[in-house]
């Protein structure tokens, strides 16, 4: 309950300086490619409820629904300001909304795809799914789309094995020093 409730104080405390870098990513993406702002990803949450992820769009209208590491060529989808967007986690801001509805959490794994039934069953089966997704996690820091499901899913479960307030604030920190880094970002 704490941890819902320092999500919400977070989140509603950023949402006001966000509002001027939602308008200029707007722009940005409306200037460089044709379609929406806003993505809306079928995602798996907590006890595995679906619900809507908002993202900034990084990609051409019309890529296949499928996790960005499984297309042939992800580079020949993702636009010129959306791999700006995806190197400096930009995309992932539109995240604050989910944050506020509970959907999500500012750490806590990240929620797989509706289609990703390896990773969500092995999450199942681990018991992770209890856990509610996070914009960062434990798997994001050490080592994001480098790393294989199987991994992904130890270092959530180290997560749920360990999670404190503490723990979350280590994330976070390193969370953004990857951002600044720019480590663990394929596509």
């Amino acid at each position: 309950m704490l941890k819902k409730c320092l999500d919400v104080i977070f989140a509603s405390f950023l949402m006001p300086f966000c509002i001027l870098l939602y308008l200029f990513i707007g722009i940005g993406i409306k200037l460089t490619s044709p379609g929406p702002v806003i993505y809306w990803s079928n995602r798996i949450g907590k006890n595995g409820k679906n619900f809507m992820m908002p993202k900034f769009r990084t990609m051409i209208v019309g890529t296949p629904n499928i996790a960005s590491h499984k297309l042939t060529k992800s580079e020949n989808y993702v636009t010129d300001f959306g791999r700006f967007l995806r190197l400096s986690s930009l995309d992932e801001l539109p995240q604050i909304y989910s944050i506020l509805i509970g959907d999500m959490s500012i750490v806590g794994p990240r929620p797989a795809l509706f289609n990703q039934s390896d990773l969500i069953e092995l999450r199942k089966k681990k018991g992770v799914d209890i856990l509610v997704p996070g914009i960062t996690g434990w798997a994001q820091v050490n080592g994001r789309d480098d790393i294989s499901i199987k991994k992904k899913v130890a270092l959530d479960l180290e997560y749920l094995k360990h999670q404190s307030l503490l723990f979350d604030l280590k994330i976070l920190a390193m969370t953004f020093w990857k951002v600044i880094i720019r480590k663990g970002v394929s596509h």
